[in-house]
Formats: structure tokens, sequence, C-alpha cells
């Protein structure tokens, strides 16, 4: 089990003026923007990461359809002496950040260009970002005016002229939420339509719901735990279940795993139903394209398979030759041990915790089979032995 992160950055109404103090922009999509594919990897929070050009400097950024304008990174601003001019503050999960606007020249990549026009400056934190820091975030005003074909399982994307359909599959609807300036669709559950769901690229997660959303639905599932996020403003934790079926569109879903946030949480505040994350849309090949009204989805090998569960209940992250908790989940057996976040491990069966630790295949003791016995050895020298079970 992945430790996810979500990007979601929504500004706020008056902010937006501030991204209209430059000339309008001019955006051109080559004619062969279809042959002109993005290659991109996986975070560990399993968010989209390629390489963008700024003004001549290629640089590291997610595909982020969860952030109303683009953000680039205090920390490249910094580096780079840019001039940076005061935008207030803006909504993301964790709570709110402070922006900055800056008016860069020239953004290329696959087939668009972009000259002129402004984006916003925001702390992109590690955490945040799959433990690997990033320059950009490209968000809704660099694509919502064309389709994005996501292709998970080549790893690669591109922009398309809207209404292009290279590639048959399942619709959904989607748009452009004309309040918040973010992707927008919608998912049911045991019957009951939940929308506006943001449809979030940067979003690691599978499916995450507001608790008033959840609470319409009546579903009572086998079991509930407790997992945690991190976003630009800080972590979140939330209530974990899979669900045995989920619909968006004329797509019906199988073992989905959903994340139902606290009362009154993120979703909840900003008049939204939940999101669909990154976690979620990589089962299947994605076209996205709100300004035809439609998400298209095309069922790849992985979807509809039970998710990887942790069967150890620690969320751990990888810091040099340690491992810290970050988050003991509810009714596993690391809480029933008194498991507590801040912990340290620095081996695990006797083994050192190894730098390269994210995507390895040490990092499976936490998922474990069920009846596997791992033992731990805490950097302050005590040992503890955890019996893997399935808790939800």
């Amino acid at each position: 089990m992945r430790l996810l992160t979500a990007l979601l950055l929504l500004l706020p109404t008056a902010a937006a003026p501030a991204a209209q103090r430059a000339a309008p922009p001019t955006d051109t999509l080559a004619p062969d923007s279809e042959a002109r594919w993005i290659p991109f990897d996986l975070t560990p929070g399993n968010q989209i990461r390629f390489t963008v050009t700024l003004d001549g400097q290629p640089i590291a950024a997610i595909l982020d359809t969860g952030v109303s304008y683009t953000a680039l990174s205090r920390a490249y601003v910094t580096t780079h002496k840019l001039k940076v001019r005061s935008g207030g503050s803006a909504s993301a999960i964790g709570g709110l950040v402070p922006i900055g606007w800056i008016d860069p020249g020239t953004i290329r990549f696959g087939g668009l260009t972009r000259r002129g026009g402004s984006i916003s400056v925001a702390s992109l934190p590690a955490t945040a970002t799959g433990s690997t820091p990033v320059d950009m975030l490209v968000g809704r005003d660099l694509t919502a005016a064309y389709a994005l074909d996501i292709d998970y399982a080549a790893r690669r994307f591109r922009l398309l002229p809207s209404g292009r359909l290279p590639f048959t599959g399942v619709t959904a609807p989607l748009a452009v939420s004309p309040t918040r300036l973010v992707y927008s669709g919608e998912v049911t559950l045991n019957g009951r339509r939940l929308r506006p769901m943001i449809v979030d690229t940067g979003d690691g997660n599978a499916v995450t719901v507001s608790h008033e959303a959840w609470a319409t639905t009546r579903l009572v599932p086998a079991a509930l735990t407790s997992t945690i996020s991190f976003g630009l403003g800080g972590a979140i934790v939330s209530d974990l279940a899979i669900v045995d079926t989920l619909q968006t569109g004329a797509l019906t879903a199988a073992n989905v795993e959903v994340q139902i946030e606290g009362k009154g949480g993120f979703s909840h505040r900003l008049g939204m139903a939940g999101r669909i994350g990154s976690g979620f849309l990589q089962q299947y090949r994605v076209l996205l394209d709100p300004s035809a009204g439609r998400m298209v989805l095309q069922t790849g090998e992985q979807a509809g398979q039970m998710p990887l569960r942790s069967t150890s209940g620690l969320l751990v992250t990888a810091e040099r030759n340690r491992l810290r908790v970050l988050h003991v989940m509810r009714g596993s057996p690391a809480a029933e041990r008194g498991w507590k976040a801040g912990e340290t491990i620095c081996r695990v069966d006797d083994v050192a915790v190894p730098t390269a630790y994210a995507g390895s295949a040490y990092a499976g003791w936490s998922i474990g089979a069920p009846g596997r016995s791992v033992a731990l050895d805490l950097c302050d020298g005590a040992r503890r032995t955890l019996t893997l079970r399935t808790f939800y």
C-alpha cells in the first residue's frame, strides 16, 4: 500500500484577477500534436511526473487537473531570482497556502506552447509530491481547452484538439467547475449520485468523498479503517473502506478504495462531494475532454482487481536509512500492539532499511501475507514482532 498524496490547489475567486494582470496568454497546439506523446513516470504518491520547458529550461512537473492555475514552486523562483507579485492565499488539502503570481515567457510540453499570461507561485513540499520535489504543477488553465489522452499503461500522455476520440471506451460526464475552475465529474454509490466530484490527476488516492456525501449513500462497508494523505496545506486523516461497486457515467467499477473525509472536511467546505483521483484513473486509459463534456475510460488490466491493502497498519515514510511512522491505521495489528506515529524503524527482519526504499521489494513487508510475523527493530534499540493480518 502506497502512502498517497493529493495536490488539490483551488484559488479563491478574489485571486483570479491577479492572474490577469499580465497580457492574456496565447496558446498554440502544433498540427502534429497527436504524435507528440509525453513520457511520464508515476511518483511514489501515484502522480504523473514529466518534463516541461519553462523559458527554455527543462523542469520537473506534475500533471494536476485539480489545480485551478498552474503553480511554480517557490524554491524554483528563489533559486532563479524571479520577480513575484503577491496574491493572497488558496485552498489546498490540509489548509490554506499563501500564493503569488509570476509572468513567465513561454511554457512548452508535447504539442502545446503557451506564451504570456500568468501562473501562480506556491510552496511545493516533497511530502505532497511523492517524496520527490518538483518545480511545477501543470493545472487546468493549461489543459482544459484540449482533450487530454492519458495512457497509464504505456506511461505517456498527449494533448489533442477537443472533440477528438482516439480510442473507444465508456463515457462519463466531465466539465470545468464554474466556481472552482477544476475538472468536475460525478460518481454513484449504492444508487446515490454524488456530484460535483473533482477529477484530480494530482490526487494519488482512488476516490475520496465528503462525510456528508457518504452519509447519503447509506453504505455499510464490511470494515472501516483510517489512513493519512498529504496535501500542499499539510496532512489529513480520513476513514478508509473498499466498496464492492462504484459507477461513474456508464462505467461500473469493482473493488474501489474510498476515503471518507471527516465531518465538515475539505470537500464539504468547498461545496464538492469529493474527488476522483489517479489511484482510480490509472486502471484505465483515460480521455479527459471537459470542453466536449466527457471523460472516456477504456478498461485496463488492473481494473476491478482488489487494491493492495496494508496487513500491518503502519504507514511509513523513508528517511535515509530509517522508516518513520506517519500513521497507525485504526483496528490494525500495529494499533493493537500500541504503535505510535513518530516512531522510527531501522531494521526489518534483521535487514537494514535501504536508502532506495520506495518502490523496492523490501517495502513489501507491510502488505505481506496474513499470518506472517515480521521482526521490526526500532532505532532506539527496541525490537517488536508484528503478526500481519487482513483488517479491512
